[in-house]
């Protein structure tokens, strides 16, 4: 189980801040081989889920509430580090995002763009498909809702 810290943008320490950063670049744009602007702007105006374990950063995820990202409240930026996969941390992390919605936003729909290859998993967590795939970054995506 994760160490789940859940953080406004200015309550961030600069460490956690580089930390997230740093675990979003290494995930999204080297593993995947992805060259995209990450750092967009919006990070100020989302709630900040990290997963931490044994001290590490090695889950994230940020959360906007309805109308500053999609029109529902959403989550995106969802990683887990890949040394770290196979111990099913992602429904840790999203779980604890999906709770952080309801809690901070009394929020029950979810809008997420979703990488098309991680279908499956969202499935498990009770989001629906409500797109055909697109691409995203030149990656494959679609977009789910959690009602």
């Amino acid at each position: 189980m994760l160490d789940i810290t859940i953080k406004f943008f200015d309550e961030l320490t600069t460490t956690e801040l580089y930390e997230i950063l740093q675990l979003r670049s290494e995930v999204f744009v080297v593993e995947q081989e992805c060259i995209y602007q990450d750092i967009d702007g919006k990070d100020a105006k989302a709630i900040h889920v990290l997963g931490y374990k044994n001290g590490v950063l090695i889950a994230y995820t940020r959360l906007f509430k309805p109308g500053d990202y999609f029109e529902n409240a959403s989550i995106g930026r969802v990683l887990v580090k890949a040394s770290q996969r196979m111990h099913k941390y992602g429904y840790d992390i999203m779980n604890a995002s999906i709770q952080a919605i309801s809690e901070q936003f009394n929020e029950a729909i979810i809008k997420i763009s979703a990488q098309k290859y991680l279908e499956s998993f969202y499935n498990n967590l009770g989001f629906k498909t409500i797109s055909e795939s697109y691409l995203e970054d030149g990656i494959p995506h679609i977009a789910m809702l959690k009602s």
